[in-house]
């Protein structure tokens, strides 16, 4: 495996393929090239190498593309044009034409392509999942979704690419909401949404830059409705202009019941269940999901996954992500309820499945 990009989330991910017996990382890319020599350093088979000859390597046949959303369609072109497989960070791409295009290429190469977000292979979402198809709250009716932060400038020393093309909050957190609403509630057929940037520039409140001024190209609070094929409605709000909320970041509704789903930007998130006429929300034990999860399963499961249609973390799926996250930039700027043109199947559950097994041989 190579890997190209080493930014801050490169961290969560070596840490779990190192400690994994199914891939051996042998190259290491990134725009800084002594970051790309120090974290060679720390792995005993990977070489430093520019993002050209990372691609073009005879050692790598899996590229794991950790760079910004405005460089992911070009890596992951130039991956599958070296007839190599590509796992990215979420989005697919900044657009739903590049990401149709990362598709075509792959197949016309033969290779497969996945993506982020795999949180949702965690205990977290996948116990929800179970307990709604176990029939647990009935027949599922409808969803709540709800991101809301001040900004990530707060915290964020150099915070710019999150208010340009592709690190809005819809598409930086929203692949994370959205993802977690088809493992739990099916493919989405349409959307509607109206969405705001109240916001022109950003004030840097961290690191050496704090006090600086940068500006905003992006609408940064978004919300809509997701009509899902199964006839079910979920709601989304994904902000950057709100202070906090005490909603639960996920909550599914059916005839016979309510979950309060955690995080989906976690793995493990807890997961509560109210019946009807109960009191109060009851905590779920761990029914489904790779225990103790973390960044990198999504592309463990991918590459132990030979049958194509088993996978989880894939690439039609992230691209039917990144279709309703443009449809609903659409409908919003266009105040209309907008059909996508993707289609994507429901993602084969997880069954419970301990850290040590999925770092191993694993379990389908």
């Amino acid at each position: 495996m190579g890997i190209v990009g080493l930014g801050v989330i490169s961290a969560a991910y070596l840490e779990t393929l190192a400690a994994s017996d199914a891939v051996v990382i042998t190259a290491v890319a990134d725009l800084d090239p002594g970051r790309a020599r120090t974290v060679a350093a720390a792995l005993p088979a990977a070489r430093a190498m520019t993002v050209a000859d990372l691609l073009a390597s005879d050692d790598v046949d899996t590229v794991l593309n950790l760079t910004t959303p405005a460089a992911h369609a070009e890596i992951a072109a130039g991956a599958i044009n070296q007839g190599k497989q590509v796992y990215g960070e979420k989005p697919l791409a900044v657009t739903l034409a590049k990401g149709r295009s990362i598709l075509e290429a792959a197949a016309h190469a033969g290779v497969r392509v996945g993506s982020a977000p795999d949180t949702v292979l965690g205990t977290g979402i996948q116990t929800a999942r179970a307990a709604i198809d176990n029939g647990l709250i009935g027949h599922p009716v409808a969803a709540s979704a709800v991101m809301v932060t001040a900004g990530h400038e707060l915290w964020h020393p150099n915070p710019d690419f999150y208010y340009r093309e592709g690190g809005d909050p819809l598409f930086d957190m929203g692949p994370y909401y959205i993802a977690a609403l088809i493992h739990l509630l099916g493919p989405i057929r349409s959307v509607t949404g109206a969405s705001s940037r109240p916001q022109d520039h950003r004030v840097i409140r961290a690191g050496p830059r704090a006090g600086e001024s940068i500006p905003v190209f992006v609408d940064t609070h978004v919300t809509g409705v997701l009509e899902h094929v199964s006839g079910a409605l979920s709601t989304i709000t994904m902000s950057c202009d709100c202070t906090a909320t005490v909603a639960s970041p996920i909550e599914v509704h059916g005839t016979e019941g309510t979950l309060c789903v955690g995080d989906p930007n976690t793995f493990d998130g807890p997961t509560s269940h109210r019946r009807l006429n109960d009191g109060g929300f009851h905590l779920l034990d761990l029914l489904a999901g790779y225990v103790d999860g973390a960044r990198g399963i999504g592309l463990l499961d991918l590459i132990r996954t030979l049958p194509r249609h088993n996978a989880r973390a894939t690439g039609e799926l992230a691209l039917h992500v990144l279709d309703a996250m443009e449809s609903l930039q659409r409908a919003a700027t266009e105040g209309h309820r907008v059909d996508l043109t993707t289609d994507a199947d429901r993602p084969d559950p997880v069954l419970l499945t301990p850290r040590a097994e999925w770092l191993g041989a694993g379990r389908r």
